[in-house]
């Protein structure tokens, strides 16, 4: 039996997993301050200090006008500074303070206005008076502030001096990826997007957690597939990465996940595949289901993020999103209510890693066992069957022969714990014994 990324006992995994929870959540820490956007010096330093994580995590360039599918990459933004001076003399909503202030990809500006001009240019949400909201617009020339809309209210009439330092240029967008070499040339795929500035859930959760993913699986001392990591803008990113690498995603991924919002302490939400029934699907959801029995399931109709681009019409790649609270349905989503202190915490990560651990040791492990004895083997001379006959010895061994009895080579180990109604993971050292035992033997597909 292969290495397992989840430890062998839920002890083991309680300790080791909360380590590794407080470290992704300093690692979050560390990014928080970073001003990112889709393309820019936040974005390049934030992959790069992924990189200082993840030796091997190879980040490249892709050229503003460069096609991207049916899309092209736009001009770089570079930002400087931005704030407003009220009548009294006051900055405001300096991007200095917070990040969040500026709507993403503004133009540069220096112009004095009257409160009421200036308020064509201010976003709030007065359903969240202190909530910063989170604006963009990237593909359309504008500019504007955002604050808390108990703020806004109390801005005095009179003249404001806007002053935003930016340039959009001919550069570039960064993307980042790493392949873990398997035995076998066929990828388990996860994605996440480096895009957003100062939040936690919808920004920083996907590449913390696919970073410490990408140490454990480079520490196993045997895979059977080999694992494809992309760290990218979100949207306009997936879609350079297609329309660089798409044949070969094509011919190697069978099972791939993108990564969103996965850190907060709620319930799991799961969005799946467009074809809805691919390994990526059959995996996760068995895992999901017996982690967590109030799992949010949604439609592919619910889509929002990079899974559209990874599995629209002639792409088609087996790509679903793990998350917690799903992007657009929590209260915090795009404000800076989203936070490192009440959304995300070292546990929400803990929890999340274990979690995709059980789909990878699913994935990793699943085969088809098939039987080598005619008939029901005896289990007795083996060691496996109680020796006295009572009207409950069977029980105990009741999914060892259920095991056994569906191991006809016509169903994997997942669809044989759901016809079991175990979890598969209950299955590995079962399967081990049989092997083991020359009852059954492995086939891989």
């Amino acid at each position: 039996m292969r290495a397992l990324l989840y430890p062998e006992t839920d002890t083991e995994c309680l300790v080791e997993c909360l380590a590794k929870g407080e470290t992704m959540h300093a690692l979050a820490q560390k990014l928080w301050p970073i001003n990112r956007s889709i393309s820019g010096a936040g974005l390049r330093q934030t992959l790069g200090i992924l990189s200082e994580y993840l030796p091997g995590l190879k980040l490249f360039e892709i050229a503003s006008g460069s096609k991207a599918l049916d899309w092209i990459v736009p001009d770089e933004w570079v930002i400087k500074a931005a704030y407003i001076i009220d009548p009294s003399g006051n900055k405001i909503c300096d991007i200095s303070e917070n990040n969040l202030h500026l709507v993403g990809y503004s133009e540069g500006v220096q112009a004095k206005l009257e409160l009421e001009d200036l308020q064509q240019h201010l976003h709030s949400l007065p359903a969240q008076p202190d909530a910063i909201p989170y604006i963009t617009s990237y593909y359309k020339r504008t500019w504007g502030f955002c604050l808390r809309h108990h703020q806004r209210i109390a801005l005095e009439p009179g003249i404001y001096s806007v002053f935003i330092d930016a340039q959009h240029i001919k550069g570039s967008i960064t993307l980042a990826e790493i392949v873990l070499p398997g035995e076998s040339d066929k990828e388990i795929f996860f994605s996440t997007y480096c895009c957003h500035p100062s939040m936690a859930n919808n920004e920083l959760s996907g590449p913390c957690l696919a970073l410490f993913l990408a140490q454990a699986i480079g520490k196993l001392p045997n895979r059977r597939y080999s694992y494809r990591f992309v760290f990218l803008p979100e949207m306009i990113g997936s879609n350079a990465y297609l329309q660089l690498r798409m044949a070969e995603l094509q011919k190697n991924v069978i099972a791939g996940f993108n990564l969103s919002c996965i850190a907060d302490s709620r319930t799991y939400s799961y969005l799946p595949s467009r074809a809805g029934n691919s390994l990526s699907d059959k995996a996760a959801l068995h895992v999901l289901a017996h982690l967590d029995a109030h799992f949010k399931r949604y439609h592919w109709r619910d889509r929002g993020s990079d899974e559209s681009n990874y599995c629209a019409p002639g792409v088609d790649l087996p790509v679903a999103s793990l998350m917690r609270s799903k992007y657009g349905e929590f209260p915090e989503y795009h404000t800076s209510l989203d936070n490192l202190t009440d959304v995300v915490t070292p546990l929400g990560f803990a929890q999340s890693f274990a979690m995709c651990a059980r789909i990878i040791d699913a994935l990793e492990l699943c085969c088809y066992p098939i039987a080598m004895v005619l008939g029901e083997p005896q289990l007795g001379t083996r060691g496996l069957y109680p020796s006295l006959s009572t009207k409950t010895s069977t029980q105990s061994v009741r999914t060892l022969l259920d095991l056994i009895s569906y191991s006809d080579g016509t169903r994997d180990l997942i669809e044989i714990a759901n016809e079991c109604e175990v979890p598969v993971w209950t299955l590995y050292p079962l399967l081990e014994t049989l092997v083991q035992e020359k009852i059954l033997r492995r086939e891989y597909r």
